[in-house]
């Protein structure tokens, strides 16, 4: 009878394989996952800041009552999901810019509200040292990763 299975050595090249393969193929996976997440936070960042030019862009026009001492900028994140109303139209319809606001992909608090994940920027404050303030001039995410091209997800 000839015997039949494997040799000691011929399990232990196989289990050897398996690992290499592994270490290769894992970070590969975290990877993806961290390039997702940086693709998820240019979108929302994206969307964001549109709805904030768009909500300028409707004071300037003149379809949002605007005070002497207000900036063109909304008071709160919040405001351009409630919506304003437009003082042009007949009817003094609302206008919304965003119909939810997004979380910031980097923040892993659940508890926390979207609003609550980004970092705010007002008009007054000035670009390299970036406070809230009146308004909301831009987010940033609160993250202290950098991305995978080298710059802080704080500066994006």
């Amino acid at each position: 009878m000839s015997a039949r299975g494997f040799t000691l050595i011929e399990l232990v090249i196989t289990v050897a394989i398996v690992a290499i393969l592994s270490t290769i193929v894992l970070p590969l996976a975290d990877l993806a996952v961290q390039r997702t997440r940086e693709q998820e936070l240019r979108a929302a960042l994206r969307e964001i800041r549109g709805a904030i030019d768009a909500y300028r862009q409707a004071v300037e026009d003149g379809h949002i009552t605007k005070s002497a001492t207000d900036s063109n900028y909304p008071k709160s994140l919040e405001i351009l999901v409630e919506g304003v109303v437009d003082i042009k139209s007949p009817g003094r319809t609302k206008i919304y810019f965003l119909r939810r606001i997004p979380r910031d992909p980097m923040n892993r608090d659940s508890a926390l509200a979207p609003a609550k994940t980004w970092g705010l920027r007002s008009y007054a404050s000035p670009p390299e040292d970036p406070r809230p303030g009146d308004d909301v001039y831009d987010v940033s995410s609160l993250s202290p990763g950098v991305g995978l091209n080298g710059i802080p997800y704080r500066e994006w």
